[in-house]
């Protein structure tokens, strides 16, 4: 549908869509500017909300960001606009990621079937079935990464246990980390009174036969208090990659991966995010096969299959403010609608 103008409604629709993106322990780290003389919504990255220790390069934090913008652009080509997206807009301001642009009326829309997965689209921390994914939902979901400027690798089982090795070690590694640990219990406790961090109830299961390597958000240095159940046997495993690790790879890997998502969802499929190799520099470089004909920068690993919905994480509650050029937009509660509910969401990377 077209909106004759962006009128409050609509904007805070729009930056509802935004900030149902997942993000590294639901830090949210975005802030939201609008230029109503060219209709243009500027991204910058929330830096204080970042993790020290977890994602000292803002990484992690830059494909938060990224996942934002992929549900702005979905947004904005839902309400009948062009997304005219520019990364980096600005070299002499760091903090502005991107900016997205109401362009003229879109001719046909690539991301309006999946506006209604924003709102749906939830981590899952539970056991999945061992149902396989079919291989043409494993193709689109290739093609998806591609759109978007990344590689989706669905790896194969031997692979995929090289890889979940991998996340074991970096588990293990973050536990025993003083420093990493601490970064992780902040934003468990976080959510309690700032709409931020992972609340208790969606922290999910550990594997009882200690092949998934779900993460422990509260870091605990002795696991055997924490709630766990058997996991799937095969899980489905796939990489997200780059060919180059720029900043502006980062925001697009964060796209790819929201537009993955997205698709899973419409599918009636579910994802966690499996983020723990990718803290450590040495284990990050073994996630992709040094086989590979061409060069690859791991940027995530998705896990997913078929099973329960997760259930959901807050978002920051805070009032929109009708503001002129320039000025901070703060964003509103979200307002009931035939398209979806805005209800809390789940983001975990």
């Amino acid at each position: 549908m077209r909106t004759a103008a962006l009128d409050g409604t609509t904007l805070e629709r729009l930056l509802s869509a935004a900030v149902a993106a997942p993000s590294i322990h639901n830090t949210q780290p975005w802030r939201f500017r609008l230029a109503p003389e060219t209709l243009t919504v500027e991204i910058r990255a929330a830096t204080h909300r970042g993790l020290r220790h977890i994602d000292p390069t803002g990484r992690a934090l830059h494909l938060s960001v990224g996942c934002a913008v992929l549900n702005l652009r979905v947004a904005v080509e839902h309400f009948g606009w062009e997304p005219v997206t520019r990364l980096l807009p600005r070299p002499d301001e760091p903090d502005l990621l991107a900016t997205v642009r109401l362009g003229g009326t879109t001719r046909t829309s690539s991301h309006t079937s999946l506006y209604d997965a924003v709102w749906r689209r939830h981590s899952s921390r539970f056991p999945f079935s061992g149902r396989p994914l079919p291989t043409a939902l494993r193709t689109e979901l290739a093609e998806a990464a591609h759109l978007e400027g990344a590689r989706l690798h669905c790896l194969p089982p031997r692979r995929a246990d090289g890889v979940l090795s991998l996340t074991r070690e970096a588990e293990h590694r973050n536990t025993t980390d003083a420093d990493r640990a601490t970064d992780s219990r902040r934003w468990v406790a976080e959510t309690h009174d700032s709409g931020l961090g992972i609340p208790a109830e969606a922290l999910g299961l550990q594997d009882s036969l200690e092949r998934m390597p779900m993460r422990d958000f509260g870091a605990h240095r002795h696991r055997n208090g924490l709630t766990a159940r058997p996991f799937e046997q095969r899980p489905s495993i796939a990489v997200l990659s780059t060919a180059h690790d720029r900043r502006a790879d980062w925001l697009r890997a964060g796209q790819a991966l929201e537009r993955v998502l997205l698709i899973a969802t419409a599918h009636g499929v579910r994802a966690s995010l499996l983020h723990q190799a990718l803290e450590w520099s040495d284990l990050r470089e073994q996630l992709t096969a040094p086989t590979d004909a061409r060069p690859s920068h791991a940027q995530m690993v998705i896990r997913l299959g078929y099973g329960p919905e997760g259930p959901a994480s807050p978002r920051r509650d805070e009032a929109l403010l009708s503001a002129p050029p320039g000025t901070p937009l703060a964003l509103l509660p979200p307002a009931p609608e035939a398209d979806g509910p805005c209800n809390g969401r789940t983001s975990d990377l």
